[in-house]
């Protein structure tokens, strides 16, 4: 044997015997570390299956109110939508609830919903916005537009995603209370924006046709 695979040898033996000591002292705990990262992934495996199936719950009941509000079953669609659990699909639920009541009708309950909607700040801001612009539409028939401007006036800026139908909205109310200037005014910026959706646009140049002979008297 040549003296570099002897002190090879020894040097392997020595390491063992280290290795031994170490897990003699030590082996207890390393097992116990292994033990709770094993159940740290379990647990953290069990909770994400736990909110996959909740989630998947809550869509079903969720579309189902969709569904019933769809077919006109409002009141089954009310309940199977406030019966929504889970974060997500219940913020939009609150929503779709608001919706159902203005489908029936019920513009008064519709707005408190939508206002409550804007009020809680749990709710994502996009859908916050969204809910005060469904109040807007529902509002135009009944407040001034200085009335309307105070709710949705900070959407009437050229970055604002949602500024073609606050401005839609300040038009219809202009027009409802003989404010023509104004309602002009509104249509022909939301006419003259090349981002406004066609379907706005053409609502849009139909208004302002329907304004050109008011403005003229």
């Amino acid at each position: 044997m040549s003296d570099e695979s002897l002190f090879r040898e020894v040097d392997e033996e020595v390491r063992q015997e280290q290795y031994k000591k170490l897990w003699d002292k030590f082996g207890n705990y390393f097992v116990a570390l292994c033990f709770v990262i094993v159940a740290g992934v379990a647990a953290v495996k069990g909770y994400e299956y736990f909110q996959k199936k909740q989630s998947e719950a809550a869509a079903v009941v969720y579309f189902d109110g969709i569904k019933r509000a769809a077919d006109g079953k409002f009141d089954d669609a009310l309940k199977a939508l406030a019966a929504v659990n889970h974060s997500g699909f219940k913020q939009l639920g609150q929503l779709q609830q608001a919706g159902v009541l203005a489908e029936q009708g019920k513009s008064k309950e519709a707005v408190a919903a939508f206002d409550a909607v804007v009020a809680d700040e749990s709710v994502d801001v996009n859908l916050r916005d969204l809910a005060r612009i469904r109040a807007g539409y529902l509002l135009a028939d009944s407040l001034k537009p200085d009335e309307l401007i105070s709710r949705l006036g900070s959407f009437d800026k050229d970055d604002q995603v949602w500024r073609h139908a606050a401005r839609e909205i300040f038009g219809l109310a202009a027009y409802r209370t003989g404010d023509y200037n104004m309602a002009d005014r509104y249509m022909n910026a939301n006419f003259a924006d090349a981002d406004t959706p066609e379907d706005m646009r053409q609502r849009a140049q139909a208004m302002i046709q329907l304004l050109t002979p008011l403005l003229q008297k």
